[in-house]
């Protein structure tokens, strides 16, 4: 059998997160063969037996160029690791208040269509907490979020924007937040990500740092239901990847923060296997008759 020719999407040339080392784990697990394209210049991908986002990282900062890239892929039906329905659905953190009304224990969430300071005082209220997170619906590797303090204005950068509003969690920072991976639906590993001293934010970037971890069985049974209503709620089957954040509230109940199904760091590394099932869930789509 031939091998899957697979293609990537990846950043622009521009952006400034470093991804080589992540380059370099996927050329070591699918070979050298595969390619990387920049997502915004993702024309032709006829050629390839099978195309995965996994790489797309900053799509946030250009959504009419993303959505529009995401029809186009399902209008051609290019092989997309995830499908293109789940895709959409996922890359609006509005899918949090749908996860919540189908029973999954999510962090509370209010949406403010126009962020001001009548909209954070509503939800100190709604939360019965002063301290509040705030974040774009539409975003990635924490861009525009913040902590609000009881006596901080609203951040100009996102004053008047379409946000997310959640009642900050001490356990972000006293935990940590886990992430759970699943290859075509099987369970991988997990990892812990903990934020800088003073920080909430878990991303490398910020001075986060992660670990492994076994994943607690309530972990697991979220990760799972959270999957399968993702699943039924978009009519999709199977998901080629999976990566599902979450963390403890002041009750010790595990809450999930968002699914990751498009463009999720997969820590690799902390896999048993190395990665070994990733690349074949991604094999086995691309080479799968469709």
């Amino acid at each position: 059998m031939n091998r899957a020719r697979i293609a990537i999407l990846c950043p622009v040339p521009e952006y400034e997160e470093d991804w080589s080392h992540i380059k370099a784990d996927y050329v070591r697990l699918l070979g050298d063969d595969t390619t990387f394209i920049d997502w915004t210049q993702a024309d032709d991908l006829s050629a390839y037996d099978l195309v995965t986002p996994l790489l797309a990282w900053g799509y946030q900062r250009d959504c009419p160029c993303w959505f529009a890239l995401l029809d186009r892929l399902e209008q051609e039906g290019v092989n997309i690791s995830n499908p293109v329905r789940i895709l959409r659905w996922n890359s609006d953190k509005s899918y949090l208040a749908e996860l919540a009304a189908a029973g999954i224990a999510t962090v509370p969430t209010q949406m403010a269509e126009e962020l001001d300071d009548a909209a954070l005082t509503d939800a100190r209220a709604a939360f019965g907490t002063a301290t509040l997170v705030v974040k774009p619906p539409i975003s990635g590797g924490a861009d525009g979020t913040f902590r609000l303090e009881p006596r901080d204005p609203v951040p100009l950068s996102v004053r008047g924007h379409r946000m997310m509003i959640q009642p900050y969690l001490p356990n972000i920072a006293e935990e940590g937040e886990y992430s759970l991976f699943y290859f075509a639906d099987q369970f991988s590993h997990a990892i812990i990500k903990h934020p800088a001293k003073g920080d909430f934010r878990v991303q490398d970037q910020f001075g986060g740092y992660e670990e492994a971890t076994e994943a607690p069985t309530a972990t697991q049974d979220l990760a799972a239901a959270a999957l399968a209503a993702a699943s039924q709620l978009t009519q999709t089957g199977a998901l080629v990847y999976a990566r599902v954040d979450m963390l403890r509230d002041s009750d010790g109940q595990f809450r999930l923060m968002e699914l990751e199904l498009i463009e999720p760091s997969l820590f690799l590394r902390f896999a048993p296997d190395k990665g070994q099932a990733f690349a074949q869930a991604l094999r086995s789509k691309g080479t799968r008759p469709r």
